[in-house]
């Protein structure tokens, strides 16, 4: 196990170098998504004052901002670029260079990003956790972090990167036989987004819909984790929910070693 891990820790290091080699695009790229979280805010603001209460759907005014602001990091957190990643190699042809070396193909890609997420998590991951809890503290008079739950939605976290590292990479190796998937991964993040709970929480959503949502994989990728820390399950339905994500866990791990047996037949090098 120690061997196979110094294997991958140049993989590491390339992640790490590459954020801080390119810090302006990185730079630019966090701003974006920050941005995109405060139009979140200031519409989800609107919809409180517009029905001049200060619940919406059993949540209130200070939840909905908390669970926005935990999505955004949340977002960030499991955020894999797996499937851009894989549809750019193949489409330049570099993927070539990949696969001759006698290395897991799944795992330069997951060691990659672990540097790119060790260097996410350690700018933004603390100022953002302190001003929700500040916010909180301000809004109630009261500290609500609790480390127990805290601890529980980093392991959420954890299974919920997995999951979203392992279906990105199974919708990457399409890439093998339709050679461009620029415009289908925009489509798919647009589609997760919905289903994942970031842009609308899934407690709004009507019941059978919901219901359905909430035992599907994207759930388990950004509601299940902010569901968690900001309390909103009970002790036996958080065991409940990580148990969820680790049953997806699997699911798509198996799912991606099935694919790869399947399609790795059909590619192709494109470019030079």
């Amino acid at each position: 196990m120690g061997k196979k891990l110094r294997i991958y820790l140049p993989f590491v290091n390339a992640g790490l170098q590459e954020v801080s080699t390119y810090r302006a695009n990185w730079i630019f790229y966090i701003l974006g998504d920050i941005m995109a979280c405060f139009v979140s805010f200031f519409v989800w603001e609107a919809v409180f004052i517009s029905t001049g209460g200060e619940t919406f759907m059993g949540f209130a005014r200070s939840d909905m901002v908390v669970y926005i602001f935990m999505s955004f990091l949340t977002g960030q957190i499991i955020g894999s670029g797996g499937t851009y990643n894989i549809g750019e190699e193949v489409k330049d042809g570099s993927i070539a260079m990949r696969m001759i070396k006698p290395i897991s193909y799944n795992s330069t890609f997951l060691f990659q990003e672990i540097g790119n997420k060790i260097m996410e998590i350690g700018i933004i991951f603390v100022p953002l956790v302190a001003g929700v809890e500040i916010y909180r503290f301000a809004v109630t008079g009261s500290l609500k972090f609790d480390l127990l739950r805290f601890l529980l939605y980093l392991v959420c976290c954890v299974f919920a990167y997995a999951i979203n590292f392992c279906f990105n990479i199974c919708f990457g190796f399409t890439a093998f036989i339709f050679k461009n998937l620029w415009g289908s991964n925009m489509l798919k993040n647009t589609i997760v987004g919905f289903l994942s709970g970031s842009i609308i929480p899934i407690a709004f959503l009507p019941g059978v819909f919901k219901d359905i949502l909430t035992f599907l994989p994207f759930s388990s990728l950004s509601y299940t984790p902010v569901m968690v820390y900001m309390g909103m399950y009970s002790g036996w339905e958080m065991l409940f929910f990580i148990g969820l994500q680790i049953f997806w866990t699997i699911v798509f791990w198996c799912l991606s070693k099935i694919i790869w047996k399947c399609v790795i037949k059909r590619l192709s090098i494109q470019g030079g």
